[in-house]
C-alpha cells in the first residue's frame, strides 16, 4: 500500500517553502484545518512555529498522527472503551 508524495508550496512567516507529504497527511491536515475553522496554510504556520528543530514535513506528520490519536481517545471515552 503505497501513497504518492505530493509537493505543495506554501507561504510561512513571509517566505515560500515547499512541503512534501503523502496524500493521507494532506487530507488529515485539511480535515483538522476545517474542524478548527482555519486555513491549511495557517495551520502549517502554527505547526512551523511550534516544531523547534524538527523537519517541517515530519512535524506535520506527527501533528496529524497526534490529532488522530486524540480523536480516537475521545471516541473511546464517549463509548466507554478501554483507555
Amino acid at each position: 500500500m503505497g501513497f504518492a508524495v505530493i509537493k505543495r508550496s506554501v507561504s510561512i512567516a513571509g517566505h515560500r517553502t515547499s512541503i512534501s507529504l503523502e496524500e493521507p497527511f494532506w487530507e488529515g491536515l485539511r480535515e483538522i484545518a476545517e474542524r478548527e475553522k482555519r486555513s491549511v496554510q495557517s495551520l502549517i504556520g502554527r505547526i512551523d512555529a511550534e516544531r523547534g528543530e524538527q523537519n517541517l514535513s515530519s512535524a506535520i506528520r506527527v501533528f496529524v498522527l497526534d490529532d488522530l490519536r486524540s480523536q480516537l481517545e475521545a471516541t473511546d471515552q464517549r463509548v466507554g472503551g478501554a483507555p
